[in-house]
């Protein structure tokens, strides 16, 4: 004899199914990624709503007589090159250190000081360049990565809070590069030069995109092939667990600032390479506040521990998205500072902790209920 059939149990909802989907739905609201992907996604879709010109991408010919690619798409990939690249050191020196290196600008003007003053040697505006670009991108690479170690020195030997310690590049960092080049402002003639932060001569995207995807390159492989990102973690989450586990917390956090000082060299390099020149005294200005932003933005706790170099990474093209949207948007450049504090503000405070305890919560209660409803129609 059969079975008799209990028709209810089958046409009911499948509890285990309804709970994974939940659960993962739960898992995507509350991870790192969510904020940065939906301000991003938030800005596009606000410009797809008033300007859909925004993102028209045409070929023009600049100034160099090249076909290039042009429209606030690209703007956006360009300008967002050399925070995208310091975004990435300043999320390790937050994660190990639990604080944040405020010298980086600082640290730009001087590396691009020293790379110009290589290349020009003590000429202000010499016909040819007095030094190969290799020699003057590594020059800028040794002290850019000394004055890292400096920091770092001061962070993990002497025990310095990290915005105190960089403090003093912050200060005296421009005064630095103003000295190196003797109070003028070199230029380099050859065009060669500006084809690193420009375009290269048959390539119509900018140099710079390239320059910032081989460094997201090279540090997924760093932390994928050692165990930079685990050590890294595991020093900002506990030191002393870290060092009865047999990690150096010392060494770990001076690695981070060296890895920090030659992020900045490659931003300074092709700060420099724009224009061909260096003011000491306003390139890169609070560049610093917005690599610190952009970790924030990314999901990343700024007291230290776990990290995300692609929360990072994006929360520095949302930022120049953010920008690029109020310059189209035809917001004056008094009040540009005031709505990008705004909407950094709106972002930020929606990806802390607070908030996302919040709606983790929420959706526990709602992953309860929904397992309960599930199970009693299964009864």
């Amino acid at each position: 004899m059969m079975p008799k059939r209990n028709d209810k149990a089958q046409n009911a909802p499948d509890s285990t199914g309804t709970l994974n989907i939940s659960l993962r739905v739960k898992d995507l609201v509350t991870s790192n990624l969510i904020i940065p992907f939906l301000g991003l996604l938030l800005i596009f879709l606000f410009n797809l709503i008033t300007n859909p010109g925004f993102f028209r991408i045409a070929t023009t010919v600049n100034n160099a007589g090249n076909t290039v690619l042009s429209g606030n798409v690209i703007s956006i990939l360009d300008n967002a090159s050399e925070l995208a690249i310091l975004a990435l050191g300043m999320t390790l020196v937050t994660a190990a250190s639990g604080g944040q290196d405020i010298s980086v600008g600082a640290g730009i003007a001087i590396a691009g000081g020293v790379m110009l003053r290589v290349l020009c040697g003590n000429h202000v505006a010499p016909e040819l360049m007095q030094a190969p670009i290799v020699a003057a991108f590594l020059a800028g690479c040794v002290v850019a990565m000394l004055f890292g170690a400096f920091n770092g020195a001061l962070v993990s030997i002497f025990k310095i809070q990290p915005m105190v310690a960089t403090l003093i590049l912050y200060t005296a960092g421009r005064y630095i590069a103003y000295w190196i080049n003797g109070g003028i402002l070199p230029i380099v003639s050859e065009p060669q030069f500006k084809y690193f932060g420009n375009f290269i001569p048959g390539v119509p995207i900018p140099t710079p995109v390239f320059i910032t995807i081989a460094c997201m390159i090279a540090m997924a492989f760093a932390l994928k092939l050692t165990n930079l990102g685990l050590y890294t973690q595991a020093v900002g989450i506990n030191e002393k667990s870290a060092r009865l586990n047999g990690i150096n917390p010392v060494f770990i956090k001076f690695l981070a600032y060296v890895i920090m000082g030659l992020c900045v060299a490659v931003a300074a390099f092709i700060k420099v390479s724009r224009n061909a020149t260096i003011n000491h005294t306003t390139i890169a200005a609070d560049i610093e506040m917005d690599a610190i932003l952009a970790v924030a933005i990314g999901g990343n706790a700024l007291g230290g521990g776990k990290f995300s170099m692609a929360g990072s990474v994006i929360g520095a093209y949302t930022i120049q998205a953010l920008m690029t949207t109020l310059y189209a948007a035809g917001v004056s450049s008094d009040s540009l500072k005031a709505f990008k504090a705004i909407v950094i503000i709106v972002i930020v405070v929606a990806s802390s902790p607070v908030v996302k305890n919040m709606f983790s919560k929420i959706f526990s209660k709602y992953t309860a209920s929904t397992a309960s409803a599930a199970a009693k129609e299964n009864r």
